[in-house]
């Protein structure tokens, strides 16, 4: 949608993600995933939340970056090697992206994808402050009440403080720290200045989680951690649910008798979910690194397809995707374990169950409420089949149907 402004003529508003493919210090940083999803999926994703951003386009010189920024929606542009350099600036893809746009923007949203977590609400109130001619530029910052400090030769020196005085923290005049994670700017300003700060410039105060900037790999380490306490309870939109059996359908114990046969537990709610899906024509297997008669039986049990003694999950997983032709990015595959983390890496939905190992809790998208063999496969259900816009039959009707015919 267009932006109003204050005068008659509504605003058109475009937002640019630089997303070059060098980066020396996280190598292939902008397809490394936060959360289950790649930083620029990320930022276009915030992008095209924004009610009032028009048009979202990723300038990249990189082939797996543009394929990425298309399947999430964004439409891409492609960026002049000589641009792509580690010294080229931003404002030099800026006024490329521009430039092949043929200056169309009356404002620009400037994001870029090293923070994981812009938040679609921060944007829309930027953008309503320069479209409204409030200011010129508005970048995202955080508040700071921090001591700083500088060195000299003579020794450190305060900065924002006379150190002969203590102060309390609350009682220092707060400072804004940059964060990179999105600049506002009026186009004709920006085209005339060639730089992102230029008249009259206001401050977007972002909360301090969100303003995560990754710039190394401690940088994304602490992302991850931090992306399930931002990331709100989605519905999962997919075509396919793959998933393991032990520590996903099982509690991932086993019970062994006396002459050494083995037993498991494993939950209805779960048979439920998966009949649920089914009739729903969501796609469903099962791969298991063993080959156990237990799997056999249950997958038998749920009708669905199991494949076993598996060792490469993840080509079986690509093997099978391809000969049915289902889109990875559309396949959500729950997994509890490292050797999961593989096929967690291949599709578009990974999910982990909630006592699953760290890093399997680190790759996912989503980190279940329930524990495997305690309703995880029902919960992935109910939040497929309850998706905004879904077109799939609600649990009530698939439920009817799953009672016997009178």
């Amino acid at each position: 949608m267009t932006t109003p402004s204050t005068g008659n003529t509504p605003k058109v508003v475009v937002a640019v993600i630089p997303a070059r493919g060098g980066s020396k210090g996280v190598p292939g940083k902008n397809l490394r995933r936060v959360g289950g999803v790649s930083l620029v999926a990320r930022a276009v994703a915030s992008a095209l939340a924004a009610e009032s951003i028009d048009h979202v386009y990723v300038s990249t010189d990189d082939a797996a970056i543009a394929l990425a920024a298309r399947a999430a929606g964004a439409t891409v542009i492609d960026r002049p090697a000589e641009l792509s350099t580690d010294t080229a600036s931003s404002e030099a893809a800026l006024t490329h992206a521009l430039e092949t746009l043929g200056w169309s923007a009356d404002v620009l949203v400037f994001i870029q994808a090293t923070s994981p977590f812009v938040d679609p609400v921060d944007l829309d109130a930027a953008v309503a402050r320069v479209a409204d001619d409030e200011c010129d530029v508005v970048f995202a910052a955080r508040r700071t009440h921090a001591f700083l400090w500088r060195l000299t030769e003579s020794g450190a020196v305060g900065v924002n403080h006379d150190a002969s005085v203590r102060l309390r923290r609350q009682d220092l005049e707060p400072q804004f720290q940059e964060t990179g994670a999105f600049y506002v700017m009026d186009a004709a300003g920006f085209r005339s200045s060639g730089f992102r700060f230029f008249g009259r410039v206001g401050i977007a105060v972002v909360d301090d989680l969100g303003s995560i900037d990754i710039d190394s790999a401690d940088d994304l380490e602490l992302a991850t951690r931090v992306a399930p306490m931002l990331t709100p309870r989605a519905a999962i939109e997919v075509d396919a649910v793959v998933t393991d059996f032990d520590g996903v359908h099982t509690d991932d114990r086993v019970h062994v008798s006396a002459d050494g046969t083995e037993s498991v537990t494993a939950s209805r709610a779960d048979g439920m979910g998966f009949s649920l899906l089914r009739r729903a024509g969501i796609g469903l297997l099962i791969i298991s690194s063993e080959t156990n008669p237990i799997v056999s039986a249950r997958a038998q049990k749920l009708q669905v397809e199991v494949l076993q003694s598996i060792d490469d999950k993840a080509a079986a997983l690509t093997t099978w995707a391809l000969e049915r032709d289902v889109d990875l990015e559309r396949v959500a595959f729950v997994g509890n374990d490292v050797n999961d983390l593989g096929c967690m890496a291949l599709v578009g939905w990974p999910i982990a169950v909630a006592d699953a190992h760290p890093l399997v809790l680190s790759a996912a998208r989503v980190t279940l409420s329930a524990k495997g063999g305690h309703g995880a496969i029902r919960e992935v259900a109910d939040r497929i089949l309850t998706a905004p816009g879904s077109a799939q039959p609600t649990l009530e009707e698939l439920w009817s149907r799953s009672l016997p015919t009178p």
